[in-house]
């Protein structure tokens, strides 16, 4: 911000017009580079070869490989390559410079790939995300958004090791209040303190928006300067979505003022929209590794659903008192009458679930009035001026209807608040459920009246040098619309036009039709956020067990992610109901490797498959892929794989030759990509996988039943039939993690029904390590009773949800009747009929872990 005229002053608000996004500059803790479309170096920080440990500084127009070594930069480019419309950017861990290992953000501006370096945390900060998980469960079992959001700030803390974290919330003014707050002892207190909306200015705040975490290390740290400066102010680097952009000089003097060195803001978005920030401080240099912000900006997004979830749970709260007044109006209009008419039914209903002081009905034709409400001509022109301030058709308020309308406090009913539901199509027309002035106190940290004004030092921020509580008395103001009022208006605003429209009966069918389908959508948004969250953390585990190197463990967990993504981005892309097609899915697959056209052939006709059988077969795929870019014929030029679709009236098998690569053999040991390729098709899919390691090339032939293909119709058979499902092949010795024993030890075989692959795996891998020496895994009802008919197990774990619409409650059946004791695993909060015919057995929510699980069995053994 530059300096004004020594008579000028100035206030906050100036901080609006500072480009504090075209600073030119980072923070001590880090280095940037760019490059441009040709990965040549376009500009950079001046301290880049000092902290990487460089012997030379690069110059601009150096190719990245020079510049920063071949292999970190093929690493830098691989990682940028995935840099999308729907993902602005990436993170690359562990690249090996001079100084030592750096973890690194990337993003894109323009033309220009922005990579910023940072030193790589420690390497306990792997398990992180695990962690995030742990500590949401805590936040989760919250009964209110207010418990929530202090058990929230106490996590953040936790991770982040700051002395001060404050939960700060967003007003509509743009002023914040901190309502919930976390601190050491000796640590000056916020909570309840309102901060003005000038103290985080409107440009800030659309970049919490954009970029969700904000780091400042120290705030006398030193900070070092892009080279080289633009030859125009239009060619400064936009710095929006950097993580080291240096900071504004007139928040580094706030926060200085504020006694702060360090600070993080984490934004909690809602909808898109900023609901708040968690506000972290620390009294002495405090930095996060870029791993570990990664784990708080994650805990953050969960914080921000688990809002949203409960708020939902408020607002149905209010559903009943919502339904009660649709049926009274209906029931009045259905008689002959009118809205204006039947006011003292509008008011009597409307008082329990809105507060008011008076309210006015204002139509075309007349105006009725109950309570402390003004005159026909004073409600006419409050009727008017919400017209030409509201959005046609939707729900107005305001508590200070005074600052817009100063008449309004003249009149012979002083008014200051107002909320207007629209009762025809045509503007003027409302229900006005009007408020007078309450005088009350709010209670801000330091005044935030007084003005900024510069000194011989240039712009201070002196007037908030003080932060402790400031009482304000603020008049011309009503008690404010509750967030719970405002969504009951919402509801009520379309009941009254459609009763106003004699539309009643049909209202009254969308209504119970709409909330259907919102409790259904809540519970299917739920369960699938479970399952992600447990697959990828089975995903993680599993391909732990088999890593020979944290290296190989993030590029393989990378990878499969990446395929997964791949997956679901081609399902996305495709039209409703018709899946997604197989022979692309392979396409995909080569051209993220980096496979060139002509190396993968493919013969037979296309098919499409639905999202759970396309999840399946990405992974295979991907595996199949990988290993033979590692081994197979993909690691010579020359190689080559033939892929063949055949068609048979009750299955479709994909014939997989390579041909052209190295001499192959079984190896001697395999692990979890082997056990990906082996098992998933069989036991998600009821297919079946031969794997030969033949002279000429690996040979893979995998069979899918026609059931899991998206087909209009039954598919004539090719020359060839494909072969009736087989036995899943049972997981090689090595394949299982190493584990402490555990002291349970069931004496017997323990049923676990799991229609996931890769999360039974993970299960059964818990199991072993909690004393379960023999663990009977089932993908589908009719399996696991098989297995409960050949030996009855002495315990059982049951997903309720299985895959094609069964469920596991005849398996639960069967082991009631036989006195064998059972849990339930299930990611949906409420699994209805299955849980409320069971209501003795447990019940393990996903994600679990293995304490969770240990505590479950140990009580089913008990």
């Amino acid at each position: 911000m530059r300096d004004s005229e020594a008579e000028q002053a100035v206030d906050l608000s100036n901080c609006d017009r500072e480009e504090i996004h075209l600073v030119e500059r980072v923070q001590g803790y880090g280095a940037l580079v760019t490059v441009d479309a040709g990965g040549r170096v376009r500009r950079h920080s001046a301290n880049l070869a000092e902290m990487l440990g460089l012997e030379a500084v690069p110059a601009p127009g150096t190719a990245l490989a020079d510049a920063l070594g071949a292999a970190q930069a093929a690493a830098l480019t691989d990682r940028a390559a995935l840099i999308g419309p729907d993902l602005e950017q990436v993170r690359a861990s562990g690249l090996g410079f001079p100084a030592g290992a750096f973890d690194a953000a990337i993003h894109r501006v323009g033309p220009e790939t922005v990579i910023e370096l940072e030193p790589a945390g420690p390497t306990a900060e792997a398990d992180d995300v695990t962690l995030v998980q742990t500590l949401m469960n805590a936040v989760r079992r919250q009964p209110t958004i207010q418990a929530a959001a202090e058990e929230a700030t106490r996590t953040v803390r936790r991770l982040t090791g700051h002395d001060r974290v404050m939960c700060y919330r967003f007003g509509e003014d743009g002023s914040g209040t901190v309502v919930a707050e976390d601190a050491a002892p000796e640590v000056e207190s916020y909570l309840h303190l309102r901060f003005p909306a000038t103290d985080i200015p409107a440009q800030a705040r659309a970049l919490y928006r954009r970029n969700a975490l904000r780091q400042i290390a120290d705030v006398d740290g030193p900070t070092h300067r892009l080279v080289p400066e633009p030859a125009r102010p239009d060619g400064r680097l936009d710095m929006s979505l950097c993580t080291t952009r240096a900071v504004s000089p007139v928040h580094l003097e706030y926060l200085r003022n504020m006694g702060v060195v360090a600070s993080m803001s984490v934004s909690i978005l809602r909808d898109g929209a900023l609901w708040g920030l968690f506000a972290c401080h620390s009294h002495k240099p405090h930095a996060l590794s870029l791993g570990r912000r990664a784990a708080v900006e994650l805990f953050a997004q969960l914080f921000a659903y688990e809002i949203s979830v409960k708020s939902m749970q408020v607002e149905r709260a209010h559903d009943g008192d919502a339904r009660r007044l649709h049926d009274a109006l209906v029931a009045r209009v259905s008689r002959g009458g009118d809205i204006a008419s039947a006011i003292d039914v509008v008011a009597d209903e409307i008082r329990p679930v809105i507060g008011f002081d008076g309210i006015a009905v204002v139509s075309d034709d007349a105006v009725a009035t109950i309570g402390v409400a003004p005159d026909e001509e004073a409600c006419r022109a409050i009727a008017a001026h919400v017209a030409g301030a509201a959005s046609p058709g939707k729900v107005f308020h305001t508590a200070t209807l005074q600052d817009a309308m100063p008449e309004a406090a003249h009149l012979s009913e002083p008014v200051a608040g107002v909320m207007a539901l629209p009762i025809s199509l045509d503007p003027g027309n409302y229900i006005l459920l009007l408020r007078g002035e309450v005088a009350r106190t709010v209670v801000w940290a330091g005044n935030p009246n007084k003005p900024v004004r510069p000194t011989s030092d240039g712009l201070r921020l002196s007037p908030r040098n003080s932060f402790a509580a400031w009482h304000q008395t603020v008049t011309g103001q009503s008690v404010p619309w509750s967030e719970s009022e405002r969504a009951a208006a919402e509801a009520l605003r379309a009941t009254l036009l459609e009763v106003v429209l004699r539309m009643a009966d049909e209202a009254a069918r969308e209504r119970v039709r709409f909330q259907e389908k919102q409790g259904m959508l809540i519970g299917e948004l739920n369960h699938r956020m479970r399952n992600i969250l447990n697959l990828i953390r089975s995903l993680a585990q599993q391909t732990r067990g088999a890593a020979a190197s944290l290296e190989e463990y993030a590029r393989e967990f990378d990878g499969r992610l990446v395929a997964l993504s791949r997956a679901h981005d081609q399902l996305i892309a495709g039209r409703e109901g018709e899946g997604a097609s197989l022979v692309q899915l392979l396409a995909l697959e080569m051209q993220a490797y980096g496979g060139e056209a002509g190396r993968l052939v493919i013969e037979g006709r296309d098919v499409m498959l639905p999202g759970e059988t396309f999840s399946t077969l990405a992974l295979v795929m991907h595996e199949m892929v990988t290993n033979s870019m590692k081994h197979g014929a993909l690691s010579r030029p020359e190689g080559r794989i033939a892929v063949t679709l055949r068609h048979g009236p009750e299955a479709l098998r994909v014939e997989w030759r390579e041909q052209g690569g190295p001499p192959v053999a079984e190896p001697t040991r395999r692990g979890f990509g082997s056990t990906i390729v082996e098992r998933a098709i069989p036991h998600e899919l009821g297919g079946s996988v031969q794997v030969r390691y033949a002279a000429g090339g690996l040979e893979a032939d995998f069979v899918l039943p026609n059931g899991h293909l998206a087909l209009d119709e039954p598919l004539p058979g090719d020359a060839a039939e494909a072969e009736a499902p087989a036995e899943a092949k049972a997981p090689e010795p090595d394949d299982a993690p190493t584990r402490v024993a555990a002291p349970l030890a069931p004496a017997g075989p323990v049923l676990l029904v799991e229609d996931n692959m890769i999360i039974a795996l993970d299960a059964a891998d818990m199991l072993a390590g909690l004393g379960c020496g023999d663990v009977r895994s089932a993908a589908s009802v009719s399996e696991a009773l098989a297995h409960v008919d050949a030996e009855m197990p002495v315990a059982a774990l049951l997903d309720v949800n299985l895959g094609r619409g069964e469920t596991s409650l005849p398996v639960a059946e069967r082991l009631r009747d036989a006195g064998v004791p059972y849990a339930f695993t299930t990611g949906y909060a409420d699994d209805g009929q299955v849980l409320r015919e069971h209501p003795g057995a447990p019940v393990l929510g996903k994600p679990f872990t293995e304490a969770e699980l240990a505590a479950v069995l140990a009580r089913l053994l008990d």
